[in-house]
């Protein structure tokens, strides 16, 4: 399970929203809170990937500059 790119927060949520009737409160209240945490976690899934992206651009220039020197 470690491998498993989904949180296990988001699992968690997912289970109880299972065990509930659809269209009922608590469904609604779990879609919700669902809804949050999938969105927090796409966020940091992209801000990372942001930084990843800057990161190897600021290496590729560094390098290209370098090789200019030589």
């Amino acid at each position: 399970m470690a491998d498993n790119p989904i949180p296990e927060d988001i699992l968690k949520i997912q289970k109880k929203l299972a065990t509930y009737e659809k269209g009922s409160r608590n469904y609604k209240k779990y879609t919700k809170i669902l809804a949050k945490h999938v969105k927090r976690f796409t966020m940091k899934k992209r801000v990372s990937s942001h930084i990843k992206t800057i990161e190897t651009v600021e290496k590729i220039s560094e390098e290209k500059i370098e090789s200019k020197k030589s």
